[in-house]
């Protein structure tokens, strides 16, 4: 047996042993540690500051330092700074995390809806549980109904009477059921009309009502279903649909507009020109940014750019500038604008990519509040500087 072999039978017969292996009794008991000692002591962010993904932003057009935003698994947040400090109005109030779609009354700031439901349905969306109000600017919640709707693509409500709202519900983004499509409040959320219904497996995907004219509402209608291995988005059903008498009845508007697999889209008015309508549209054949310039009557494709449709089932962000009608922002994992109604767009630095929603102050155009997957981020100069 050479010297190794020795040495290790010599290890495994005489087991090595240590003064200090067996701890003392003085050594086995944690030392008493006075908590008065931690009072002075705070946590801080150190970093990375990163919210993660955002799906829908708003702002107050009367406190241009007041923006909402609703994270895609952690609630409702407010800042009255913008974006220094964000403060949670739905913790431990709202008995979900998912946020489809936030909607404050121009007549009353302190009166808001939420949509449930994250609208960017990808294979980790959580489904939503319908749609909350409230009276005080967000220190209580009451539940207004449509438990079943599932993700909730908008919410819209009346400019001055905010007893009166619509919403654009997906459904159930994992299977058909029957409470999808658009629905009308006249009470605040006590009652609900299904105004605008296809089939249990179309929903509403958007809503936008004209500015200066609450009669007239638009929807876009698609099929958006999620299975373990694919995602279904799109059908030979759906498409634009118009209002006239408040969202109380609709007619379906395809000349210009795609009219074979049409897909979700994104609907943007502006208070500029309220006749002019974009709808970013994902469709097979035929997606791309549309234009209207006639409140929907005739559609125009004006840009087929395959970066403003990219993962349009998750995407499809679009939103117009109220102050000038030129001007039109659209993302998907890049974020664009176009000064010339939608025929060219310049690609723009966002903080963080995956753009998801974005809100333009009506009363100056250079202030808003965009959203992506790195959180929600301010702007006062256009989106040159966030």
């Amino acid at each position: 047996m050479n010297r190794y072999g020795w040495l290790t039978l010599l290890l495994v017969l005489v087991p090595l042993t240590y003064p200090h292996a067996q701890p003392s009794t003085s050594q086995s008991q944690a030392p008493m540690i006075d908590p008065a000692l931690f009072k002075g002591m705070k946590y801080r962010l150190v970093g990375p500051s990163r919210g993660g993904r955002v799906t829908t932003v708003t702002g107050v057009p009367s406190q241009p330092r007041t923006f909402y935003m609703g994270v895609a698994s952690g609630g409702l947040f407010r800042t009255t700074d913008a974006g220094t400090t964000w403060t949670p109005l739905s913790d431990g109030k709202i008995p979900l995390g998912s946020m489809g779609s936030i909607a404050v009354a121009d007549s009353d700031p302190n009166i808001i809806y939420v949509g449930t439901g994250s609208d960017g349905v990808r294979s980790n969306v959580s489904t939503g549980r319908g749609v909350y109000r409230t009276n005080d600017g967000g220190a209580t919640w009451q539940f207004v109904g449509l438990y079943d709707a599932g993700q909730i693509g908008a919410v819209r409500i009346h400019p001055t009477n905010p007893n009166i709202a619509w919403v654009a519900a997906y459904g159930d983004a994992f299977k058909r059921n029957t409470e999808r499509g658009v629905f009308k409040t006249d009470d605040s959320g006590k009652t609900w009309r299904k105004v605008l219904y296809i089939n249990d497996g179309v929903g509403a995907m958007d809503l936008e009502l004209q500015p200066g004219n609450p009669n007239v509402v638009y929807a876009w209608m698609s099929r958006l279903e999620r299975k373990p291995w694919t995602i279904i988005s799109g059908s030979r059903d759906g498409g634009f649909f118009k209002s006239t008498d408040g969202g109380n009845t609709f007619t379906h508007i395809a000349t210009g507009l795609p009219s074979d697999l049409i897909g979700k889209a994104n609907l943007a008015v502006t208070s500029a020109k309220p006749d002019r309508i974009y709808a970013l549209v994902e469709a097979l054949p035929g997606g791309g940014l549309y234009r209207s310039d006639d409140a929907g009557q005739t559609w125009t494709l004006t840009n087929s750019q395959g970066a403003l449709i990219q993962r349009p089932f998750y995407y499809t962000t679009l939103g117009a500038d109220p102050t000038n009608p030129d001007v039109v922002y659209a993302g998907a994992e890049s974020f664009f604008k176009s000064t010339d109604g939608g025929k060219t767009f310049t690609l723009m630095r966002t903080p963080h990519g995956d753009n998801h929603d974005i809100w333009i102050n009506p009363n100056d155009g250079n202030v808003m509040i965009q959203s992506n997957d790195g959180g929600a981020n301010v702007s006062f100069d256009g989106g040159r500087t966030w």
